[in-house]
């Protein structure tokens, strides 16, 4: 007598791995080594920048192979990471900043650790969408990540440090996103201040992760069933 055959449901367990286990370590030990750096060198509100907080919900989401946080974090910020990499090759190749934003990564005053820690910048836009072409693009993604988005402007700008940087303490980090204008010495004065951080809101959301999230839809797999 032959026991039947019993269909087992799939388990989150069980599934195979779409992460390779060095991908994750490597990953972890980076992450190990910026944050204490980060934390005493520049505040902890450092990590309140979108690149950072990129940075670290990234290596959660290695571990637990999520789509929906990958996919936040790559609406967030491959676009605007990109354009880092395009000013940082076109110093590199022609000599000639395109944006001016990677000129510290050529500042000879700058330790090179400190530059090579900042190279995340570059390659973390590619990291994500390599684990979003991996793991699918999860469409809720889009609405978190400009909740998300509005959240953390109003922290950075009714909690965060604001310019001018304190003399005693200059690499301490002020005007987080930008939400007192470009320069982080001096506050902008085009524009009342919350209608500057209400506009910087709405181009962060209508000009970076909508276009960004229309184009995964098309180019990225939803994500299998069993993980959204």
């Amino acid at each position: 007598m032959t026991m039947p055959d019993i269909a087992l449901a799939p388990s989150v367990l069980a599934r195979p791995r779409r992460i390779p286990l060095g991908v994750k370590i490597a990953y972890t030990a980076f992450v190990a080594i910026v944050v204490p750096y980060y934390w005493t060198t520049y505040t902890p509100w450092n990590f309140l920048y979108f690149c950072d907080i990129a940075l670290l919900v990234t290596a959660v989401a290695l571990w637990l192979e999520s789509p929906f946080l990958v996919s936040m974090q790559a609406v967030g910020i491959v676009l605007p990471q990109m354009l880092w990499v395009v000013d940082f090759l076109a110093y590199a190749v022609a000599g000639r900043h395109v944006t001016g934003m990677t000129a510290y990564m050529f500042d000879p005053t700058l330790p090179l650790t400190v530059r090579g820690l900042s190279s995340f910048h570059g390659w973390l836009p590619f990291l994500l969408l390599w684990l979003v072409a991996r793991l699918g693009y999860d469409r809720r993604a889009y609405r978190a990540q400009c909740a998300l988005t509005v959240v953390v402007l109003a922290v950075c700008y009714f909690l965060a440090p604001a310019p001018p940087p304190d003399p005693a303490r200059p690499s301490a980090a002020v005007n987080i996103n930008y939400v007192y204008g470009m320069d982080d010495r001096h506050p902008q004065t085009w524009l009342p201040p919350q209608l500057w951080v209400l506009s910087l809101g709405t181009f962060l959301v209508v000009g970076l992760c909508t276009p960004t999230h229309l184009l995964f839809k098309r180019v990225f797999a939803d994500p299998p069933a069993t993980t959204k």
